[in-house]
């Protein structure tokens, strides 16, 4: 594609940013889910995503929602209706919330028969790369089973010091983690303004960021998106920005737009406003581009020729195609790929140890759990988990 076709899809892509989408994560808000005052889910407002969910599922399109709202859930049947709460408050108040929640995504999609998986992640879950490699595997299956993945981070365990802070950020980081293409944070505005909408009435909606650049970010830092003080959300402009930097390096569009309307999905689906940064790369190549620029290398593979062509095809590195297993490595450490001859041919993430590896060398996927004693990956290295040398 040129340079000239790559900015006319960029384009297009602005303005109707969910006709191409493929797989799209959606952040939801707890002022958006969670009355604030009675701690009631906003049951009417979840049908209506639950129908843009289904819509956009026709379509073709795989959809996670990243999901806060469990401590505004709990913390009122735990009798804990004052002002802030202490760490400890906030996770029990997480834990009663997230059974609340899980209900209320079961019943509302449950309505359009789409099953719905709760998952909770810690950190570590998308930033360590065994824990990354699990947690990715465990969503993409879903997905390809046609569930949709409501996700949140595990409020209940985390700690002030290990947690990542916001659900712009973490829906950013599962985006970034499952090759999304799409990212979208739904907020209590249409998108990123020149200045606060709420006290400047010559504020613009800017639609299309191609670049975080200075200008733009001292416009977040201006404009606050979530209005709430002391309520149940605790984002704002400078961490959608954040969000937005993760997202966009990962591959994937971000788009900001109004989430206190009826439908949101189907507002922006429809050429409603928001705004959108664009990414320059697809979320395949820049998960490639992650593999490659890891540490060096633990360990090395080398291939037999037929594994060779397959790999060239696009294929996943099967343990029927190993010659041999060089060096100490863990499950989700780097290590380079090379044929018998000698020639390099790139760098992916292993499915096994070292020593496992070894022990299923030339084997068929099928004699691995006889041979290992548990069920294992069917590759050594999967195709998305590789960056293979132009």
């Amino acid at each position: 594609m040129t340079a000239r076709q790559n900015s006319s899809a960029a384009v297009a892509a602005s303005r109707a940013p969910l006709a191409a989408a493929k797989r799209i994560v959606v952040k939801i808000g707890s002022a958006l889910l969670v009355d604030d005052a009675t701690g009631a889910i906003r049951t009417h407002w979840l049908e209506g995503l639950a129908r843009d969910i289904a819509a956009l599922r026709t379509r073709g399109v795989e959809i996670l929602v990243v999901s806060s709202g469990s401590i505004g859930a709990g913390r009122r049947q735990l009798g804990l209706t004052g002002g802030s709460l202490k760490l400890e408050e906030k996770q029990a108040s997480a834990a009663v919330g997230q059974i609340a929640l899980a209900h209320a995504y079961k019943n509302a999609l449950a309505a359009r028969d789409i099953a719905v998986a709760q998952i909770l992640l810690a950190p570590g879950d998308t930033e360590e790369r065994r824990r990354h490699l699990n947690a990715r595997a465990t969503i993409l299956q879903l997905l390809k089973l046609g569930a949709v993945p409501v996700i949140n981070e595990n409020d209940s365990t985390a700690t002030q010091e290990i947690q990542y802070g916001d659900n712009d950020r973490l829906a950013a980081r599962v985006g970034t983690m499952v090759s999304a293409d799409t990212v979208v944070l739904l907020s209590d505005v249409d998108g990123l303004y020149t200045a606060d909408p709420t006290g400047d009435p010559t504020a613009k909606l800017i639609p299309e960021i191609a670049a975080i650049t200075p200008d733009i970010e001292a416009m977040a830092g201006q404009a606050r998106l979530d209005r709430i003080q002391g309520g149940l959300s605790t984002g704002g402009m400078v961490t959608k920005l954040s969000a937005a930097k993760i997202a966009v390096s990962g591959g994937a569009r971000l788009i900001i737009a109004k989430g206190d309307v009826a439908d949101p999905l189907a507002r922006i689906d429809a050429g409603g406003p928001c705004s959108v940064f664009l990414s320059s790369v697809k979320p395949q190549a820049a998960r490639k581009r992650w593999i490659a620029g890891l540490l060096t290398p633990a360990g090395r593979v080398v291939i037999d020729d037929g594994a060779a062509r397959a790999l060239g095809d696009g294929k996943s590195l099967l343990p029927a195609g190993v010659v041999s297993v060089s060096g100490a490595f863990h499950r989700g450490d780097p290590v380079t790929i090379a044929t018998q001859s000698g020639e390099t041919l790139g760098v992916g993430l292993s499915a096994y140890d070292s020593v496992d590896a070894g022990r299923i060398v030339g084997k068929r996927s099928a004699e691995i759990p006889s041979i290992l004693g548990y069920e294992g990956r069917v590759a050594l290295i999967h195709r998305d988990d590789m960056a293979l040398e132009d």
